[in-house]
């Protein structure tokens, strides 16, 4: 028995904000989008163009607090060709959260507290 990523799951307030974002930061594009057909929710797939995995965007369409994420331990990497660009990037956009410049590596902040880390290629 074999299984094979297939995508993350990160719930959203603001669906455009987010798509905006994910864009902007990290240069991710919407390849599949499903709306309920009550329109209680919307599902947004998002891949990088590299690789089959995908993010998948859920808004609901009743959700108006924040989600709680905890301690926010969990994370999405993201490895950037060109490390500095990207940091550069993050650093205009007001989205770096946190550094380890020891380690090489720094995370960004979504919209909805997400955290994301940012890994030089190797």
């Amino acid at each position: 028995m074999k299984f094979i990523f297939s995508h993350n799951n990160l719930n959203v307030l603001d669906l455009e904000k987010s798509l905006a974002f994910y864009k902007k930061a990290l240069g991710l594009e919407e390849v599949r989008r499903k709306d309920a057909a009550d329109g209680s929710f919307t599902l947004v797939f998002l891949g990088d163009g590299t690789t089959p995995h995908k993010l998948e965007l859920t808004w609901l369409k009743d959700r108006k607090e924040k989600y709680n994420l905890g301690d926010n331990e969990i994370h999405l990497a993201f490895t950037a060709d060109d490390y500095d660009a990207a940091f550069a990037l993050h650093k205009e956009m007001g989205c770096v959260c946190y550094e380890n410049p020891g380690m090489g590596i720094y995370f960004i902040e979504d919209p909805d507290g997400y955290w994301l880390e940012i890994l030089p290629k190797k």
